[in-house]
C-alpha cells in the first residue's frame, strides 16, 4: 500500500471518528481515531483522540495523546491548549500556564481565544483577578462570538466591585 492510500484511509477514519465524537459516541470515536493513527499518524488525530478521552474523564491519557501530537508537529497549537485545559480539570493550575503560553506562541493555531480564555480561568482560580480580566478581554477581542469570555469578564468584574 502506498503512502497516498494510507493518508486517504487515515483521513477517512479520522472523519468517521470526528462524526462519532460530535454525536457523543466517544468509545467508537476513539476506535476510529486509533485506526486513523495506525494508517498514518498525524498531530491532529492524536489531539482529537485526546479530546475523546477527555470527554470520558481520562485526562491523563488525553494529555499523553496530546504530547504525541506535539512530537509530530510542535507548531500545531491545539494540543498545547488542550493539555492546559485538561490540567485545569485536574486542578493543576500552575502547570497549565506553561502549556497555554505555548499554545499562544504556536504558529499553527488559529483559535488563540481559547488559550486566552483558559489562562483567564487559571488566573482567576489562582486569585490573580486583574490578569484573569485581561485574558478574558483578549479572548473576546479575538472572537466577538466567544460570549463565554465576555460573560466571564463581566462576572469577575462585578465580583471585584
Amino acid at each position: 500500500m502506498g503512502t497516498k492510500y494510507l493518508i486517504e484511509k487515515s483521513r477517512e477514519y479520522f472523519e468517521t471518528g470526528y462524526r462519532l465524537h460530535i454525536d457523543g459516541n466517544y468509545d467508537e470515536a476513539i476506535t476510529f481515531y486509533e485506526k486513523s493513527l495506525e494508517a498514518f499518524p498525524t498531530a491532529e488525530t492524536y489531539t482529537f483522540l485526546g479530546w475523546s478521552l477527555s470527554m470520558k474523564g481520562e485526562y491523563d491519557k488525553a494529555i499523553e495523546e496530546c504530547k504525541k501530537a506535539v512530537e509530530i508537529d510542535p507548531e500545531y497549537g491545539n494540543p498545547y491548549n488542550d493539555i492546559g485545559a485538561y490540567l485545569i480539570n485536574l486542578e493543576q493550575y500552575e502547570e497549565a500556564i506553561a502549556w497555554l503560553e505555548l499554545a499562544l506562541k504556536a504558529e499553527k493555531y488559529s483559535s488563540k481565544e481559547f488559550a486566552h480564555y483558559n489562562l483567564g480561568v487559571v488566573y482567576e482560580k489562582l486569585g490573580l483577578w486583574f490578569e484573569a480580566l485581561a485574558e478574558y478581554r483578549k479572548a473576546y477581542e479575538l472572537n466577538q462570538g466567544y460570549v463565554i469570555a465576555e460573560k466571564s469578564r463581566e462576572r469577575l468584574q462585578s465580583k471585584m466591585n
